[in-house]
């Protein structure tokens, strides 16, 4: 009964709806983990759009990231420089279809000011994580600033030849900031189209990893394409297994980059796939 209490006391805390038996139909949550999708999935449609897709994939919460038109009534893009009652009136929109705005990126900032913009926005819209691959020396600035906001920071990496692409140098960059709200934000596929291994990588980001980009891939190459969880090379069992190892808790963002135009069906299965995996082990 208390661990019951935990639980819902912890879906309380990140602002996700509770429903009788969505522990069963989302099992993650038992664990800690907030399964999303990223609405970069969705780029050839408007973020409202996105949302419904998202919603139709059987998910209810979404990483936003910066750039894509917000539709459903709003002028404009998603962008941190939006104004106070914007902001407002999208969080309400969201509300509206429940659905919970909890990572926001790739994103980055130039200067001091950029930054504390960008997690002023995340504190006005309840995000939890910030997912960037910010220039090395904005490091110290990024840990006070994750200090002071309480929010966390994710480093994720794209495919090399990009300066996070190896898993050290993230490493090396968390160091820097000095801020036990600065992590790793994993991006599985990226790694594998690097060549590196997805389950020792995440062995090296233990006690580091604060989100992760998940995907599978149909080859391990540079020029490959996402396929539905668990039918590709990404070892999505083997990943579910670490993560579990490790205790990991918080945010996995669904990123399906294939078949642009209707993937929204890929995503559902990808996530159904990936709950069936969870379940039976």
């Amino acid at each position: 009964m208390k661990l019951t209490r935990v639980i819902l006391l912890g879906l309380v805390a990140w602002g996700l709806s509770i429903t009788p038996g969505s522990a069963q139909q989302q099992p993650e949550r038992k664990l800690g983990w907030h399964l999303s999708a990223q609405t970069y999935s969705f780029n050839r449609f408007t973020f409202f759009e996105a949302i419904d897709k998202t919603l139709s994939a059987g998910l209810n919460s979404v990483e936003a990231y910066p750039g894509q038109k917000l539709g459903g009534g709003f002028e404009g893009n998603m962008d941190y420089n939006m104004d106070a009652a914007k902001r407002k009136a999208i969080l309400k929109a969201l509300k509206k279809k429940k659905v919970k705005l909890c990572a926001f990126g790739v994103v980055n900032g130039n200067n001091e000011e950029e930054w504390t913009q960008i997690f002023e926005f995340a504190k006005a819209m309840g995000i939890k994580v910030i997912n960037t691959e910010p220039n090395v020396a904005s490091m110290p600035l990024i840990g006070r600033l994750a200090d002071q906001y309480k929010i966390k920071v994710g480093i994720h990496n794209h495919p090399q030849p990009s300066h996070y692409w190896n898993p050290q140098t993230v490493l090396d960059a968390i160091a820097a900031a000095n801020s036990k709200y600065v992590g790793g934000c994993a991006d599985i596929g990226h790694w594998v189209r690097s060549g590196l291994d997805p389950v020792e990588s995440l062995k090296k980001y233990e006690g580091h990893l604060v989100s992760l980009h998940f995907k599978d891939l149909e080859a391990k190459s540079p020029n490959t394409h996402d396929v539905h969880w668990g039918t590709g090379v990404c070892n999505v069992e083997g990943i579910i297994a670490e993560l579990k190892r490790q205790g990991f808790k918080g945010n996995i963002s669904a990123e399906y980059e294939h078949n642009w135009e209707d993937n929204a069906g890929d995503v559902k299965q990808s996530v159904i796939n990936f709950r069936e995996i969870l379940t039976s082990r």
